[in-house]
């Protein structure tokens, strides 16, 4: 790692290349005083997520100073220039310790002075003697105003006040109005929640006393008018269908037999138990209308509506109708509007919420009237509002000298992942899943699946999606895991793995997509091999299932026309000895093909330099695998970490890339020993299939080298040497006297 000094806005920076970039580096305090002017193009990111890192969630958030669950640039350097400003030395930040001495503090700076002063009040409250102050010992603000009858936060409680009569009330408010928590952990309440309660007393009050003013036209049954208006409208709907049944018939009294009950309307229910039959009863009248237009007051009524009835005639109708036999409609009519004037009332019913607590109590408050001695007790308790939010600074504080420069080094340079990736040490580091005998320790959270093809993707690693689930945590998560080592072979979506949180918890993990892209050169090697090996074994798979398919029909067309015959017939032989003697000849011929393929070749290879045959193959595998192999040494060196960290949130402002050296740090394969013990049978299984393999491959290429070697020839090159053309002696023998002579050839030789 190349360092170098150079002089940005007045300062002189350290800089290194570190993840394929040249990133600024923080050594000392005074780099720390200096960040507000470090250029922000020269940040490594730009903004992170509050939710999702593997970091304390209670400084993330006291960094969020504008709450919108992002942690920017400029966030960061306003706490680092105030946790600067308050320490007498910033070289203690980068110590990273949970506790810090009372000594020190800044006291020169107000805001050190104030912390200091504070802090001995919190040690004071917790009644602790030292002279440091913890992260432990500011994180428990109950336990801290605990014993404090004031703090601060505009929120009283019983215990702020010595005297009963306003305890009392605090307790009545907490019960009918509701409540605020109070720094002490301790239900309480604030000045809204005593102004809303003395309004509610004053209306229910009010409320009140209006019906007093006229009683017996708001409550024409006495006490008893809530329970008559209850029965009142149990049937009002019932009596007004009897009334309207009554008209009817009155208006046409061939009606009479339809709105009557009569017998032929219970015969489906009549062979059944008539008390399980109380709703269909209930649907008949309430009595049996005439057009008389009478209610009957002393029998006649439906037997499924004789209680609510029964009711209803003793709490009203005995009272307004005493000695009747029946009432009008006119009767009924007016009965009903009598309770108008109550159910206005209960229409401007306010003031509900002290209700609980009864009128008389209601109307106690109010004439004793503490409203102002309550609110006097909230203003006493602001007005310690600083000291209140200087103790809650002190909190700040601790958790700041504790985690800033952690967070700065995984933040303006990503050093604990680069130096510390194995550790799981950077703040986006999720956990390590084990999956196919490997474990990878770089898991990032998932807090966009939508982006994940889109970001991940350009990353240029190999990435398993997967979705996470713990019983332990009740939660669900997706991750994604990068692999930078082993084979993918058996990797594939639905495969189960296991994964471990930073708490060492294990939770159930399923892949779930897959994003390819290459693991090493060497796999890039093998890789263009294997597709052929896997196209010629879908097939053959195929042609296998095909023929089985047509051999399972025949079966079953065979089975299908014999149980047609009527009876089961002797299938005849298919056996044909002709058949499978052209069979057994055309294997034979298939033998000595391959036969002469492997002479041909074996000559071709002693006549050309066997070592030259070698040459030709090494450069044909080198065609075949190198596009695949150099595709990968790209893609390798390009990986990068920024798009997927953006699809947690971040916004990566400088490349992260994972070079294959670094990558190689984080998978890590399962190493087993050297068995001496091993089976000698697979031993020599496994060498026999190596060499068949090796043959094979070296016979392809040997074909290979051939056909071309064929093809160059055809097309004029002289890939092979041709032999020169040998002159044939001519004999001449004499020809007997009268005869020309002849010339012979010379017989040819016999064929070897």
């Amino acid at each position: 790692m190349c360092k170098k000094k150079k002089k940005t806005k007045g300062y002189k920076w350290t800089f290194s290349s570190v993840g394929g970039a040249v990133r600024v580096v923080i050594t000392s305090g005074k780099d720390l005083l200096h960040l507000g002017e470090l250029d922000r193009k020269l940040w490594t990111v730009l903004s992170c997520p509050v939710q999702g890192l593997e970091f304390d969630p209670v400084t993330l958030s006291l960094m969020d100073t504008d709450n919108d669950g992002k942690i920017r640039m400029d966030e960061v350097v306003a706490a680092t220039s105030w946790l600067t400003r308050v320490v007498s030395d910033p070289d203690m930040i980068l110590k990273g310790e949970s506790s810090f001495p009372l000594s020190a503090f800044n006291t020169s700076d107000p805001d050190g002075a104030s912390l200091e002063k504070s802090a001995r009040q919190i040690l004071s409250n917790l009644k602790l003697e030292k002279d440091e102050i913890s992260v432990a010992d500011t994180s428990d603000k109950v336990k801290i105003f605990a014993e404090t009858a004031l703090n601060g936060d505009g929120i009283i409680t019983p215990a702020s006040t010595e005297d009963a009569a306003l305890k009392d009330i605090v307790e009545k408010i907490v019960a009918t109005i509701g409540s605020a928590t109070d720094r002490s952990g301790v239900p309480g309440v604030n000045a809204d929640h005593i102004e809303a309660f003395y309004a509610a007393a004053a209306d229910y009050a009010a409320w009140q006393d209006a019906a007093a003013a006229d009683h017996d036209a708001v409550f024409p049954y006495g006490d008893g008018t809530a329970a008559a208006m209850d029965a009142v409208n149990a049937l009002k709907a019932k009596i007004a269908d009897y009334f309207m049944r009554c008209k009817l018939i009155g208006f046409d009294a061939s009606l009479a037999p339809t709105l009557d009950i009569s017998p032929e309307k219970l015969v489906d229910v009549s062979g059944s138990d008539l008390s399980a039959e109380g709703e269909k009863i209930g649907a008949c009248p309430l009595a049996r209308p005439s057009e008389r237009a009478l209610l009957p007051l002393k029998g006649g009524i439906n037997p499924a509506w004789s209680g609510a009835f029964a009711t209803l005639k003793s709490l009203v109708l005995d009272k307004a109708f005493p000695d009747a036999d029946s009432i009008t409609e006119e009767q009924w009519n007016g009965v009903v509007a009598g309770f108008a004037p109550y159910t206005a009332w209960l229409d401007a019913k306010k003031g509900a919420q002290v209700e609980p607590l009864g009128l008389e109590t209601v109307q106690a408050i109010l004439k004793d009237d503490r409203k102002a001695d309550l609110l006097a007790l909230v203003e006493a308790d602001k007005a310690l509002e600083a000291e209140a939010l200087a103790i809650e600074a002190v909190d700040k504080f601790t958790h700041l000298y504790r985690d800033l420069f952690k967070f700065i080094n995984n933040y303006v340079v990503f050093k604990d992942f680069y130096t510390k990736a194995t550790s799981l040490d950077s703040i986006f580091q999720a956990g390590r899943l084990y999956i196919d005998q490997r474990s990878t320790d770089l898991c990032v959270r998932i807090a966009d699946m939508g982006k994940v093809g889109d970001l991940a993707g350009f990353s240029g690693m190999y990435i398993l999606v997967c979705a996470c689930s713990s019983k332990v945590k009740a939660q669900t998560m997706n991750i994604a895991a990068v692999l930078t080592a082993g084979d993918v072979r058996d990797l594939r979506p639905g495969k189960n793995a296991v994964f471990y949180d930073r708490d060492g918890v294990d939770w159930d993990a399923v892949v779930t997509r897959i994003i390819e892209n290459p693991i090493s050169v060497r796999q890039a090697f093998w890789d263009p091999y294997r597709k052929v090996g896997r196209w010629i074994s879908d097939k053959v798979n195929k042609s296998a299932s095909d023929k089985n398919d047509k051999a399972l029909a025949g079966m079953t067309a065979t089975a299908d026309a014999s149980a047609g015959g009527g009876g089961v017939q002797a299938v005849k032989s298919s056996f044909d000895i002709a058949k499978f003697a052209g069979i057994f000849a055309a294997i034979g011929m298939a033998l000595g093909f391959i036969g002469s393929a492997l002479a041909s070749l074996l000559k071709g290879a002693f006549a050309l330099g066997f070592w030259k045959v070698l040459l030709v193959i090494l450069a044909l595998m080198l065609v075949i695998s190198g596009p695949a192999m150099f595709i990968a040494w790209r893609k390798l060196r390009r990986r990068d970490l920024g798009p997927l960290l953006n699809a947690n949130g971040w916004a990566i402002n400088a490349r992260s890339l994972v070079s294959v050296k670094f990558g190689s740090k984080l998978t890590s394969l399962a190493k087993y020993p050297k068995l001496t013990a091993v089976d000698k049978k697979a031993r020599r299984r496994a060498r026999i299939r190596r060499c068949l393999l090796i043959l094979l491959l070296l016979l392809l290429s040997a074909g290979a080298f051939l056909f071309f070697t064929d093809r160059l020839a055809c097309i004029g090159l002289p890939f092979h040497k041709e032999k020169e053309p040998v002159a044939e002696e001519v004999v001449e023998t004499p020809a007997p006297d009268g005869e020309e002579a002849t010339a012979e050839l010379p017989a040819e030789a016999p064929a070897e």
